[in-house]
């Protein structure tokens, strides 16, 4: 059969982004356009002619235009089977006329949820018509083109010109696709919604979609493919970004961008905060009086492993850190803003990344973690307890100082960013040694100490930089050795979350140096 030519189209959205002058250049090729409600409107205001849908149907549109395409000459004309005589003689017998071309974006839930509006709002937002019509015109993309993207009016028109007025079967194949799947994303949105509104963590069902953002050069190796999908544009973060400078993001620079944002946004925006990090996990933290003078505490934490690395801010960018930032290699540099005088000096260094994100992500929000396994995948609600929240409790004669005390919560926010087992030293706002992903916290311990120690050397100081520092760990200490070393390496206080079958051991242990130790009660571990 010949690609079908178009000769009417049906055209319902609430993006109306180009609409015109799409619908004029339909018009101009000679295709009939039946449209809704405000789109109806918007092109009769226009001056295009018109055929409003209740006069194809013989209904008026009702229910506050909750009723007014789930009709048989609607749906009809969608789904009838080009060349099939018994559908031709149903379509004749009824008035069915064909309908060779759909433009439907859905009614914006997505957005509607994201600016927090009502449940009543929310529900109404929820498009019916609209996916049915998409799924009908879809399935039978034999015969019709179905458009839900003002992105592809463009490349409609080129079709229909290229073709003498048609579209190709590949081409309709290929929209069938997407219509399909941004039909799917937008019932996954619907019900994952509900699961929320319900409090449901674990619904019958479960959906996830997304936007493609990017498509990646490749994935963690060059031997796989890779992707960058939005699911969320409501939270900011790395996928929602502006890239200012630099070359394409790899699999890994987003990654490694999301931990250092993520951890940066665990303090408080008035609080100037820089995270270093590398392969996921923070080489060094800190805040400080001034956004330079916390890059450059976070610097000293680990300046070895910061080459190459990834740096996050949680205020604007500004000469000065920018000057500091771009004294060594950087891979990419994310933060909410950055002034002009700080762009001029990045935009030097053209292989370094600069993101914007126009905001933090807020911690303390909710949000689901998905993660794939053989033959399935686990979904997780987000650890989203920050240590300023907690309940903190004393355990040992001593309790610590308000110092000590400030310490201890910086490093355990540090701390819910580290891969497991994690041992985080710091001292004055900073991190001076991080152990991370180690077996055994014993080892994540001495290794933290060991970077310390490390540090002190790169700045000519005759001590390590744990003498007189705090301790966290993610989890519990099973044994008493891992609290030891980090008491050998000088530590002053601990916070951990408490839980183990040994913490008496542990209590007497921290007792019998002098350590102040709070328990958080809260775990953070991070695989």
């Amino acid at each position: 059969m010949a690609d079908p030519k178009i000769r009417r189209a049906l055209l319902s959205v609430s993006d109306k982004t180009g609409l015109l002058a799409f619908a004029k250049s339909l018009a101009e090729r000679g295709i009939e356009i039946v449209s809704t409600g405000g789109t109806a409107s918007a092109l009769k205001a226009a001056g295009l002619n018109v055929i409003d849908v209740s006069e194809l149907t013989g209904f008026p549109e009702m229910m506050d235009g909750r009723v007014k395409t789930l009709h048989p000459r609607v749906h009809g004309g969608l789904l009838g089977m080009r060349g099939n005589a018994e559908h031709e003689k149903s379509a004749r017998d009824h008035g069915i006329l064909p309908i060779d071309l759909l433009v439907v974006n859905l009614y914006p839930f997505e957005a509607t949820v994201a600016k927090g509006a009502s449940y009543e709002d929310c529900v109404e937002n929820i498009d019916v018509g609209g996916p049915a019509m998409i799924r009908a015109a879809a399935k039978n993309h034999d015969s019709v083109a179905v458009i839900v993207e003002t992105e592809d009016y463009a490349r409609l028109l080129t079709e229909l010109s290229e073709n003498d007025g048609a579209t190709s079967l590949s081409f309709r194949k290929a929209l069938a696709a997407k219509a399909f799947a941004r039909s799917a994303a937008y019932d996954a949105a619907i019900s994952n919604w509900f699961a929320g509104v319900l409090e449901t963590p674990a619904p019958e069902w479960r959906a996830f979609g997304g936007k493609l953002a990017q498509s990646l050069r490749y994935g963690e190796n060059a031997h796989q493919s890779a992707v960058l999908y939005i699911s969320d544009r409501g939270r900011a973060g790395v996928a929602t970004s502006r890239q200012l400078q630099g070359k394409e993001l790899s699999y890994n620079n987003i990654n490694d961008t999301d931990a250092a944002f993520e951890l940066v946004s665990e303090f408080d925006a008035n609080v100037p905060a820089v995270a270093i990090i590398k392969h996921s996990n923070p080489c060094g933290v800190a805040i400080g009086g001034s956004i330079v003078d916390a890059y450059l505490k976070a610097l000293a934490s680990d300046s070895v492993s910061a080459f190459g690395g990834i740096v996050a801010l949680n205020q604007a960018i500004d000469k000065s850190a920018a000057e500091e930032i771009t004294k060594i290699f950087t891979e990419v540099v994310i933060a909410p803003d950055a002034t002009d005088e700080a762009k001029t000096i990045f935009a030097a260094k053209k292989n370094l990344r600069l993101l914007l994100t126009g905001g933090l992500a807020e911690s303390r929000a909710a949000g689901l973690l998905v993660k794939s396994v053989a033959g399935g995948f686990l979904v997780q609600t987000r650890d989203n307890k920050n240590s300023d929240d907690l309940d903190l409790r004393v355990v040992t004669k001593r309790a610590p100082s308000p110092s000590e005390l400030s310490d201890l919560k910086f490093a355990f926010k540090v701390a819910k960013h580290v891969k497991s087992n994690a041992i985080v030293y710091a001292k004055g706002g900073a991190t001076v040694g991080v152990g991370a992903g180690q077996m055994s916290r014993v080892d994540s311990a001495r290794i933290a100490a060991w970077k310390a120690a490390e540090a002190a050397k790169a700045q000519g100081l005759d001590a390590p930089l744990t003498i007189g520092s705090v301790v966290a760990s993610d989890a519990f200490f099973p044994f008493a050795d891992g609290l030891i070393t980090a008491a050998d390496a000088g530590v002053t206080a601990v916070i951990q979350p408490g839980g183990s079958m040994r913490d008496d051991e542990v209590i007497k242990a921290a007792d019998e140096r002098g350590l102040a130790m709070v328990f958080t009660g809260v775990r953070h571990f991070r695989h």
